[in-house]
């Protein structure tokens, strides 16, 4: 795992951005893992302003997004596939149907999840896998468990993850307690990962990540078999050894 330290959020979401904007450009038919949280909001800013400068094309990038809340319709503030249009999509020149997100109002969510994996696998599996990091170590939804799920799947959300997910919503009361999410195996097996990390409150989570060793109680801990990991943090989430 290679560790990018960046001076702040700024240089972080800039760091990031210019690994995707390569990444497209080195291979235009790219697919994509997306993340959402506040953390890659800068990222996709940053990447934006690529496209409008003329410096990255997006028009035959397929995405697959990490994760979404359930039950949760696409039209809700609060939904993935609402932040994602309001943060990239809509500003870009993505085609619609290259972009994927698990549907939060399926009735049927094992055969959701089910469709998911085999979209991926139709489209050659995952190029890069953006990820952020929770403050207990999950990554997509994958919360820390004596056992982990390797496939997409149904999930229930740790009260911490709630707690965290809150400061989007009017009241605690309001946050998801379930979510579909990509599993671990899912994410391993993109040929590329980074994973981004700001803030003190991420400070706990990167520690240990890079020197504990592999857990399922630190999800993101197994990340360390992966062949081609980068971690990009901000001085404020970066640990002192």
């Amino acid at each position: 795992m290679r560790l990018l330290i960046c001076k702040n959020y700024t240089e972080l979401s800039l760091k990031a951005a210019q690994i995707v904007a390569g990444q497209v450009t080195m291979n235009p038919q790219s697919v994509l893992g997306l993340a959402t949280g506040s953390t890659p909001v800068g990222m996709y800013s940053e990447l934006v302003k690529m496209y409008e400068q003329g410096r990255v094309d997006f028009s035959e990038i397929r995405t697959f997004n990490l994760d979404e809340y359930y039950p949760i319709s696409a039209d809700n503030p609060q939904s993935y596939h609402y932040f994602m249009e309001e943060n990239l999509f809509s500003k870009i020149n993505i085609k619609k149907e290259n972009t994927h997100i698990l549907d939060g109002k399926c009735t049927d969510t094992a055969k959701e999840c089910d469709k998911f994996e085999k979209l991926i696998a139709a489209n050659g599996g995952i190029d890069l896998q953006i990820l952020g990091i929770g403050q207990n170590g999950h990554i997509g939804f994958n919360e820390p468990a004596e056992n982990l799920n390797l496939l997409t799947h149904l999930t229930s959300l740790t009260q911490s993850t709630v707690k965290a997910n809150s400061r989007f919503f009017s009241d605690v009361s309001k946050v998801p307690t379930l979510a579909l999410t990509m599993g671990i195996g899912t994410i391993l097996k993109a040929r590329k990962i980074i994973i981004l990390a700001n803030g003190e409150s991420k400070k706990e989570a990167v520690k240990s990540l890079l020197t504990d060793s592999i857990s399922t109680g630190l999800p993101a801990s197994i990340l360390k078999v992966h062949s081609d990991v980068t971690l990009i943090c901000d001085n404020e989430a970066c640990p002192n050894f």
